[in-house]
């Protein structure tokens, strides 16, 4: 059987009617009378006669239509029908097209919701993931490479936000790894790439350590001459000292003041696990107080526009701030600080049940199940013991009269 050679391809010229020029092994070149030259081979599967298409001359040459030949020859000498992988392979391409990063990201958001997952984490997750878009967000989820995904990284660590740069690998490496288990890719580039970022300083959240500075913020507090809503939620972070956002979204639903505790769901936690925080004596009047600000609606802390909304994240930030602590000495998380400091320099408590007190999660698995629920009775007293102490603390000098005449109805 004849071969065909390049100058033959090119000097065919069209008939009055279509004629093949064969090269071997079911390979041939269709010249149409129009002039146009089509690569096909013919095969036999499974009993049936069939012919595959390679494409035309002169885009397709002679060399990569044997080729594409030879490819087929191998998949028929497994048993594969070429013809069927074709349509298999482009109906793979389409899904990958289809499946970019930022529809599966998207998508594993929305799983995310579905179970609970705090808002402000999928808030911060969402920040991050509209930084990756630009670069990666129509590509294939299954194509992107590694070294994609590092010039992500290293345009965010170009800005001087390297902790930001280490969560996103984190949050990018999460998506990578549900698009594997939904089988829309078949690798993480990301999981290998923590060693090519550049390690960010480690960053403490400003906070007041001292007793001295303790009793000056305290009376400071109750010098606030501001909206009087914001300074319950100022005297509660002190005594409660849980997170900022825990505090702006408690619920008067959540609260059972009769067994002096206040019972948070486990879907407001860091953590996702239920956290109780016992009242103490001061904390129950300052809630009762609070009672006549809010209590009509649905959160002890209302939004000051909407009522249907808690608190702004900023709110106790800007408090302190109007009250001349700066950004570099007081935070609202920094009351866990403080409280977590002073309580432990004491030395009248558990340090085990100061860090349950603070909703800190117990690294060993086996330990924490083996004091899941320990420490009730002395977290009791420790947080009566606490407000004694911010008490004390507070009255080492003058007190400043609480300013009520200024608050209002929140809108």
């Amino acid at each position: 059987m004849g071969k065909l050679y390049a100058t033959s391809v090119a000097n065919a010229k069209p008939n009055e009617r279509d004629y093949k020029l064969t090269d071997g092994e079911g390979l041939y070149l269709l010249v149409r009378k129009s002039g146009r030259k089509l690569w096909r081979m013919n095969y036999s599967h499974c009993g049936k006669q069939r012919t595959l298409s390679f494409g035309a001359w002169p885009e397709v040459s002679l060399a990569d239509a044997r080729d594409r030949r030879d490819d087929a020859r191998s998949l028929l000498a497994s048993g594969i029908d070429p013809s069927h992988q074709r349509k298999v392979d482009a109906a793979r391409a389409r899904v990958e097209e289809n499946d970019t990063f930022k529809a599966v990201a998207k998508e594993w958001i929305a799983k995310n919701e579905r179970e609970d997952m705090a808002e402000i984490t999928l808030a911060k997750i969402r920040w991050l993931l509209d930084m990756a878009y630009p670069k990666i967000g129509n590509r294939p989820i299954a194509k992107i490479t590694a070294q994609e995904v590092l010039a992500v990284l290293r345009s965010i660590e170009a800005t001087g936000r390297y902790e930001s740069a280490r969560r996103m690998r984190s949050v990018l490496s999460r998506v990578f790894r549900y698009a594997i288990a939904t089988t829309r890719a078949e690798h993480d580039p990301a999981r290998d790439l923590r060693g090519a970022l550049t390690v960010p300083k480690a960053k403490h959240l400003a906070a007041i350590t001292t007793a001295k500075e303790a009793g000056e913020l305290m009376r400071a507090i109750e010098g606030y001459t501001g909206h009087g809503i914001t300074l319950f939620a100022l005297r509660l972070s002190a005594h409660l000292f849980v997170r900022p956002g825990e505090l702006r979204r408690a619920e008067w639903s959540e609260f059972d003041f009769e067994r002096a505790v206040w019972n948070i769901p486990a879907e407001k936690m860091k953590m996702r696990r239920p956290h109780r925080v016992p009242l103490s004596a001061q904390v129950l009047t300052l809630f009762e107080q609070l009672w006549d600000l809010t209590g009509t609606g649905k959160y002890c802390f209302p939004s000051f526009r909407s009522g249907a909304r808690p608190m702004s994240e900023n709110t106790v930030n800007a408090a302190l701030r109007a009250l001349g602590f700066g950004k570099e000495q007081m935070t609202a998380h920094g009351f866990r600080a403080m409280a977590a400091t002073l309580l432990n320099e004491c030395g009248r408590f558990n340090p085990d049940a100061i860090e349950r007190q603070l909703a800190h999660m117990e690294n060993n698995g086996v330990r924490r199940a083996y004091t899941r629920g320990e420490y009730w009775d002395e977290r009791v007293s420790l947080m009566q013991f606490w407000s004694d102490e911010l008490e004390r603390l507070r009255d080492g000098a003058k007190v400043l009269k609480p300013n009520f005449g200024g608050a209002r109805q929140p809108a």
